[in-house]
């Protein structure tokens, strides 16, 4: 399969099934939806952490690389996966988590020994315990360095306090990432996602950020790419599919990272269309979204890669992000067509694009009303750090209600039973209210559903190069409802319409009855009859 012409399927499995009745998602639960995967026409599933793990981070906090968590099941029930996922077309993307490890790994419990060799796995730095090495902060809050009395030594955090940051300049710590790719490939992996890779390369001298918090010395770092170009040459994964999640990046990196000439990246994941609704940038304070900044983001990353032979992975949701319908669009009033709208806007764009579960069924954020109903340690750090800085518990829950990584975390909707038909039991996060009108069993019947929607699009691309290889250009620049663009390739051209509003809206480059006067066709719309203008969520889809 080119990437051009795929999609790859998220799948969380702490939330996707629940096989053995314990309220947690397993892997022969993700083995007994392949069916279901398939039906949706993806190529790939990328499933996110099922190693062992004291799951402080969900997973994202690795004890043993080469282990299966036995909550999630057995390498016996991973290699029926690969091969039961291959019989049906499908191939398996595994995450790789080489930034960090937990601190529970043997390598860090050998270092806080005192192991001279393990030490140098990780980023210690001697001191006293009243003075971090610098004033950097953690993404998860607090400072990013931790004290170990009895060494007298810190060591760098840019995430959890758990999650020890690895010494990518220690050769022999390059060596033991490699053979861990080279362990899984053999099982039959056929990708990898490389958990925020452009935070791997340090500085050569550690000093505070009286700028900031500490990122613009290690993020895209000095030597990330020529560390990504020996990962890759060395464990033999060159012509795999390979995405990198990138932190705060630029364009001109993600070329280099993506560009097949480098030998880097199939492509990367980038987050700046995620921050327009950031009021100062800051994640934890609300704004409405800025869809004029979200368009000029999408054309500056399309084009701009497109210019540089770059590839961009496109998408809304993945386990560490809010849910797109509730963030960007109308999840009650207009939430099939705003649903819909969304899925348009990046599955027709140039890349590939990823759905992650539940996405194609319009699943919402969770709307808790109490802070007991959340897991994730960073929203729970952050509900402390918001009750702190003087806010009522009212709004500190609206805002950890808007930006909490559990949104994208509750179970998969299968159907109207009990439990979303997620489990026997009750599961290990609750799941939203609406899941009995928006679940599996009910939009598969539906034609018009979000879900069937999905697939179509998914099957779209398959079968138009203009999606897959076509330029695009951007129009409406100046409408600030409006998200459109051109894909064009040989003399076929598509038009993508995509209202972001809950109204009506004019468009301002060329009417809708101008379209069709000039002989484009309407293959792809929210509602059935063409009106003067887009009507609430509406997306247009226009062929020549």
């Amino acid at each position: 399969m080119k990437f051009s012409s795929g999609t790859v399927y998220q799948i969380y499995p702490r939330s996707f099934y629940d096989s053995n009745g314990d309220g947690i998602g397993d892997i022969r639960g993700i083995i007994e939806k392949l069916d279901y995967i398939k039906s949706l026409g993806v190529d790939y599933i990328w499933s996110t952490p099922f190693f062992v793990s004291p799951q402080r981070d969900n997973g994202y906090d690795i004890a043993n690389y080469r282990e299966i968590d036995p909550r999630f099941g057995t390498m016996a029930d991973v290699e029926k996966l690969i091969a039961e996922a291959g019989k049906r077309g499908i191939s398996i993307m595994m995450d790789a988590v080489f930034n960090h490890t937990s601190t529970e790994h043997e390598w860090f419990q050998r270092a806080l020994k005192g192991e001279e060799k393990y030490l140098n796995y990780y980023i210690f730095k001697d001191g006293e315990p009243d003075k971090p090495p610098t004033n950097w902060v953690s993404k998860f809050g607090g400072n990013a360095w931790e004290y170990v009395p009895h060494l007298k030594k810190w060591y760098l955090h840019l995430f959890d306090v758990t999650q020890a940051d690895l010494n990518w300049e220690n050769l022999e710590v390059r060596e033991e990432l490699k053979d861990i790719l080279r362990f899984w490939k053999k099982k039959g992996v056929k990708g990898y996602r490389f958990d925020v890779v452009n935070l791997i390369s340090k500085p050569a001298e550690f000093v505070d950020d009286n700028q900031g918090d500490g990122r613009r010395f290690y993020t895209d770092g000095r030597h990330v790419h020529e560390f990504l170009k020996e990962l890759v040459k060395d464990s033999g994964i060159d012509g795999m599919i390979t995405v990198g999640e990138m932190s705060s990046t630029s364009i001109d990196n993600c070329i280099r990272y993506s560009n097949p000439n480098e030998h880097e990246l199939s492509m990367t994941f980038s987050f700046h269309h995620l921050k327009v609704d950031y009021k100062g940038g800051d994640k934890w304070s609300l704004m409405d979204a800025d869809i004029s900044a979200l368009k000029k983001l999408f054309e500056d990353w399309q084009v701009g890669m497109a210019e540089g032979g770059g590839w961009n992975a496109v998408f809304w949701c993945n386990h560490d992000q809010p849910r797109a319908v509730s963030r960007f669009g109308d999840d009650e009033k207009f939430h099939n067509e705003s649903a819909k709208m969304l899925a348009a806007t990046v599955h027709l764009m140039r890349g590939t694009p990823y759905i992650y579960q539940g996405e194609e069924l319009g699943m919402t954020n969770a709307k808790y009303t109490s802070i007991e109903q959340y897991r994730d340690v960073e929203s729970l750090n952050y509900y402390k750090i918001l009750r702190d800085a003087g806010k009522s518990e009212e709004e500190a829950l609206k805002i950890i209600g808007e930006r909490s990584r559990d949104n994208g975390r509750t179970p998969m909707q299968w159907s109207a039973e009990k439990f979303a038909g997620f489990s026997s039991v009750e599961a290990w996060i609750s799941s939203p209210e609406n899941y009995k009108q928006f679940n599996v069993e009910v939009e598969e019947r539906d034609e018009n559903s979000v879900l069937n929607f999905y697939k179509m699009l998914v099957q779209f691309r398959k079968n138009n190069r203009v999606v897959q290889e076509g330029d695009i250009n951007f129009l409406e620049r100046d409408n600030n409802d409006v998200i459109a663009y051109r894909r064009s390739l040989d003399g076929e051209e598509l038009i993508i319409l995509c209202n972001y509003r809950g109204k009506n809206v004019d468009l301002s480059e060329k009417s809708l009855s101008e379209f069709c006067a000039a002989g484009y066709k309407k293959i792809i719309g929210n509602y059935e009859n063409l009106a003067d203008n887009l009507r609430p969520y509406e997306v247009i889809v226009f062929q020549k």
